[in-house]
This record gives structure tokens, sequence and C-alpha cells, in this order.
């Protein structure tokens, strides 16, 4: 055991943030801490990092290991690069290389006993050296800073001029290098594009020291971690498994604590029925043994109920009129800022009822697509054109139409007027707006609570062509879930970015990746993309290039390659379907001929029939023909099924 908590208590005012609270964590064990938003996961963190004293309760670390906090803020005023300040958490190792390269510098002018006290010194540190990997550190400097997404010529930025998103990548790479024993991480795929978040994924498996993880990224979590804690209203609970094992453990033990809870609530009703009909009899003994029931009542410990589950908001998102089958038609769109290419002639189309995801790294132009399509930024090069009946439907982080002056409740009832409380608490409940918290103002709110606003009147719209621009950021996993229900039942068409793989995953019928400046398709969700990535990238993206170096008929043939594996997906899909269809067919056709080959047989032990040698002959000849088609639809249902 490398960490342990035992009977942790915090709370803030009437707040209760956890009662009670223990778990431990093992050497090299991968932990994650999850929970609603504000049930107190990063107040729990910064308890353990004794940043916040508990209430009660003890934090208890083993002695002589080192511990590394990630929080989700950092603030960054150093003076130094990027490179610079990462290569701060080596300071150690680089200042042990400065005092061996003065050694050496010394020996040549050293004899006798101070030589051999020098070279005692040198030989001691190099040892050192060595066994930290002080050869390696430069190179392990830059593997980190590219792992998380920066690129070389980003090493000489100030860290000064960063935002915030990348000052916690750097504050990343620095504690991912000083290797403390146990790492404490807040949310690091916050700011990740998806290749950073795959690198992150691995270097966390292959980390010798122990990780606990507070993240609402339900694919990275499945891939990292063994042991999940949950922080809900006031109370830890610790499974054993990745995120997919914990949800279903959760589920199962909810469901058996509702049973337990509504078996009670029955026995209570019926001791409370019998008390009320023993004390109607108005008789001494009927009174005491009402009295004795009551006092019984009295001592049975109440089993609470279960905390309820978002089953009951349900966001529907219905189109108010049906667009063309063509929805978006983009042909040779093209867009650079100064010094930077973003996508080059790009051609792609959007059916009705697609649900695509464009992924990529950050700073490759996505989000730039979106708004070129919404008007907020032009195009260099190229056209679009919607198709007929398109409304659209737009969400964009940093572009929201929303009155300062206004609440929340009221932001959403001005615009919905049709809508009851009722159902305007519960989309807001969906967005993690609760209580009295739908009376703040607009103007109070934080950037991301903002965003939480914009996307709920967004889902209550009636566009039938909604693009979202990471449209999971900020919201807890319950919200997320919600989110992706009201998306796979909407009927209209869906654009968006995201950096969420599980989002993507049970969303996406359809999969862009910008990549060296053009978009390689994928007819499928992100799994698909996974295990098709390298063939097709190789195939319709290549290396990296620069303009000069692609002639306009390369580029042109690039798209109508891409666009021919399009239609070639889509073909091996439809081919697909109609296999299966036939499969179906035979299966339905054998039952039938097997049920009326039975029935033969039953009737052929009848005395009506075998005495009637006619009937009998015209039930043989139906018979020989069952046997005939069946032994065809065997072969066939063996080919098909071999093909589905």
């Amino acid at each position: 055991m490398i960490l342990a908590c035992h009977g942790i208590q915090k709370s803030f005012g009437e707040h209760l943030i956890v009662r009670d609270g223990s778990f431990h964590i093992e050497d090299h064990e991968k932990a994650a801490l999850v929970g609603p938003n504000g049930a107190g996961k990063s107040t729990l963190l910064k308890m353990i990092v004794g940043e916040l004293a508990p209430d009660d309760g003890n934090v208890i670390l083993t002695k002589g290991k080192t511990l590394g906090y990630l929080a989700q803020h950092q603030e960054m005023q150093s003076g130094n690069t990027i490179y610079e300040e990462v290569r701060t958490a080596k300071a150690d190792i680089i200042a042990m290389e400065r005092r061996i390269r003065e050694i050496e510098m010394e020996l040549k002018h050293l004899s006798g006993d101070a030589l051999n006290d020098r070279l005692e010194t040198y030989n001691r540190l190099m040892a050192t050296f060595e066994r930290e990997n002080g050869y390696s550190c430069e190179s392990e400097i830059t593997g980190v800073l590219k792992g998380l997404g920066f690129t070389e010529n980003d090493f000489t930025k100030p860290v000064d001029t960063l935002s915030g998103g990348q000052k916690t990548r750097v504050s990343l790479g620095k504690l991912l290098l000083t290797k403390p024993d146990i790492l404490l991480l807040d949310e690091p795929t916050n700011h990740l594009d998806l290749n950073s978040i795959a690198w992150l994924e691995t270097y966390i498996l292959n980390y010798q020291g122990a990780v606990l993880i507070v993240s609402h990224d339900r694919y990275f979590l499945n891939k990292v971690v063994t042991k999940v804690l949950e922080i809900e209203l006031g109370e830890l609970r610790t499974y054993m498994g990745n995120y997919s094992d914990y949800a279903a453990k959760k589920q199962q033990l909810r469901d058996i604590r509702l049973k337990e809870y509504l078996n009670q609530q029955q026995e209570i009703k019926h001791q409370e029925a019998v008390i009320e009909k023993l004390r109607s009899f108005n008789r001494e003994k009927s009174i005491k043994r009402a009295e004795s029931r009551e006092k019984m009542l009295e001592k049975m410990q109440t089993i609470e109920k279960p905390i309820e589950v978002n089953t009951d908001i349900h966001l529907k998102l219905e189109p108010s009129c049906v667009s063309g089958n063509d929805v978006l038609t983009v042909e040779h769109l093209s867009k650079s800022f100064p010094g930077q290419e973003l996508f080059t002639d790009v051609n792609l189309e959007i059916k009705r009822g697609e649900h695509v995801a464009v992924i990529g790294d950050n700073g490759t132009g996505k989000t730039t697509l979106l708004k070129i399509l919404n008007r907020v930024v032009s195009a260099d090069s190229g056209t679009y054109t919607l198709g007929s009946n398109v409304k659209i439907g737009y969400y964009d982080q940093e572009h929201h139409v929303l009155h300062m002056e206004k609440t929340i409740f009221d932001e959403i009832s001005d615009d919905y007027p049709t809508l009851t409380n009722t159902e305007i608490r519960n989309v807001l409940a969906a967005f993690l707006f609760t209580g009295d918290d739908v009376f703040k103002q607009i103007s109070s709110l934080s950037g991301g609570e903002r965003g939480r606003v914009s996307l709920a009147k967004l889902m209550l719209s009636e566009a039938n062509f909604l693009i979202l621009d990471e449209p999971t950021n900020h919201l807890d996993i319950a919200s997320k879930e919600i989110l992706e229900n009201a998306l796979n039942d909407y009927t209209g068409t869906v654009l968006y970015v995201s950096h969420d793989r599980y989002f993507i995953n049970q969303t996406a019928s359809r999969i862009l990746d910008l990549v060296n400046h053009t978009f390689v398709n994928y007819i499928g969700n992100y799994d698909y993309y996974l295990e098709k990535k390298e063939e097709l990238t190789t195939a319709y993206a290549g290396e990296a290039s620069t303009p000069s170096s692609v002639s306009d008929n390369s580029t042109d043939k690039n798209v109508s390659e891409s666009k021919l594996s399009w239609q070639e997906q889509k073909e091996a899909q439809a081919r697909l379907r109609k296999r299966q269809n036939e499969l179906k067919k035979t299966e339905e056709r054998i039952g039938e001929l097997e049920d009326r080959d039975g029935e033969i047989d039953a009737l052929m032990v009848q005395e009506e029939i075998f005495t009637n040698s006619v009937k009998c002959q015209e039930l043989a000849k139906e018979k020989a023909a069952i046997a005939e088609e069946l032994e065809e639809l065997y072969m066939k249902w063996e080919e098909l099924a071999e093909d589905a």
C-alpha cells in the first residue's frame, strides 16, 4: 500500500463533501476517482496533497514515497520557454551532469590522495547518473513534449504567453518527468487531442508508480484503470475493474438496493395498515398489540431510497421539418492562416441522417471548418452548398448567443414559452443546473457554464442540421449519456468536432479524420477508425507534403480516390445488409418447411389419413419436395452465414 485515507470527513458549511470516507491505493495500481460535478473529487485530491485539511480522519502516505499532483488550472509566470520549463523537472540530473563535467576538468590538475578522492566522487556521481538514465534525459524531455502535442517549433515559446490549456499540458509534462511514486491527476485529458490522449494512455499503463485519476473520459478510464473510487452524496465506494465494470456493478447494486427499499416500504405500509386496524377495534389488547407493532417500526433501520438516475430526463430532439437528402456539399475548400496551412482542396458530402464526427490533432483546422460552414470565418477558396430545407443549429464554445442580464431559467423560458416549469428544469438538470442554480444570472456564470446553457438551448431548437464544437466539454458522465441518447434518437443530421472517444463511439456513424491537410473518410464509429486508421491514412493522406510538391492532378486523384473509398465502403455495407436479409429470409423459410414436415409426420399416423391412399400419396410427394428444398436451403444458409 502506498496511500490510504481513513475516516475522511469534509464539509463546507452545510454542504457535505464526504462522510467517513476510506480507501487505499496499492503500489503500481491505476485507479479512477469518479462522481458527478460538484461531488467533491477535486476537494478530495486537495486533502490528499495537503492543500485542504479534512475536518476529521487521516491521509497516510507511505514513508519515503513521493507524490505528484496535477491540478485543473495552472498558474505559470516563470519567464522560461516551454522546453526550459519542462527541463526544470530534471534539474537534479542536469546539475549532476554539470558537476561531473566540472570534476572531469579538475582531474587533469590533481594527483595523489586528492586525485583518488575526486575519482571516488566522480565514480559515485557517474553510477547515480547512469542509474537515473541521465544520458537519455534530453531525449526523454523531447519525447514527453511531443507526446503531449507540442511541436519542436513550440519548444521556444515563452510559457507566460500560453493559454490555460497549454500551461496545463506543460505542467503535466513536468510532473510525468519527475516520476513520483504516486501521481494524482485532475482531468489530465481535458486539453489533449486524440493522439496525445492515446500517448498518455500508453505512458500511464507503463508507469512504474501508482496513479489516481479524476476524469470524465470513459474511454480513457476503460483503458488504464483497474479500480474505481466513486464519491457521491458524501459517500466513498470502491469498485474493482475498469469504468465499464464499475458502471455495470453500480447498476446491479442499485437494482438490489432499490428492490430492498421497495420491499421495506411495502412492509412498512402493511404494518401501518395493521396498526390502524388494531386501533380501530378499540380494545385494550388490540391497542397494546398496535403499540407493540409501532415500537417495532420505530426500531426498524430504514433503507434509504437509492439515488435516482437520470432515466426520467430524456431530451427529445425533433427537427421542425425534414431536409433534402443532400444536406451539405463541400467542393475544393481551402483555408490557411499566415504561416499555417490547415486544409487544401477539400471535397465532401453529408447526407440526411448521418452523424459525422470530425477528429484530428489540435490546430489542424477542425473548428475552423465548422466556423466556415456557419459564416463565422471565410474560406480562402472553394464553396459549400446547403441542401433544401436545411436549418442549422450551431454550438461553438467561443460564440454563445446569450443575454447577460437574464437568469438561466428565463433564458430558456423566453425562447421556448410553451415549455412547462418542470420541462425546463429537467432540461437544465441534464446540463448540471439544479435547485436555485437555475436562477443564476448569465453574467455571473463561468465560460463552461455558459457553454452548457447554450447547449441546452440548442438541444431544444428545431434545427435539422446540428453543428457542434466539443459538445461534451464541461459535462459530467451522466449528462454525456443523456446527450448521447438524445443524439442517437435524433432524426436530423449531425456534424461535430470532439476528442471524446467514448462519445464518438456511441454517436458517430462516420468519421472524418483531418490529417496532412486533407480529410480521410471512415464509414463507422471510433473503433472502426482505429482498425482502419493506418491503412486508409497511408492510402489517402500519405506523408505530409507542401503545396508546391503536389500537383493539381495528384490532388484531384487523391480526392477522387477518397470518394471512391467512401463509395466502396458504402457498397460493401449495402452488400452485407443484403446478405443478412437473405440469411434472415432463408432461416424463416427453413423454419416454415420444418414445421410443415413435422405436421405431415403427425398427419400420416392418423387413421383417416393412412387409410386414404390418395391423401397418403399427396403428403408423401409434399414431404419429398420439402426434403429437396430443405437440402438446398441448408446449403444456401451455410454460404450466407459464412459471408455475413
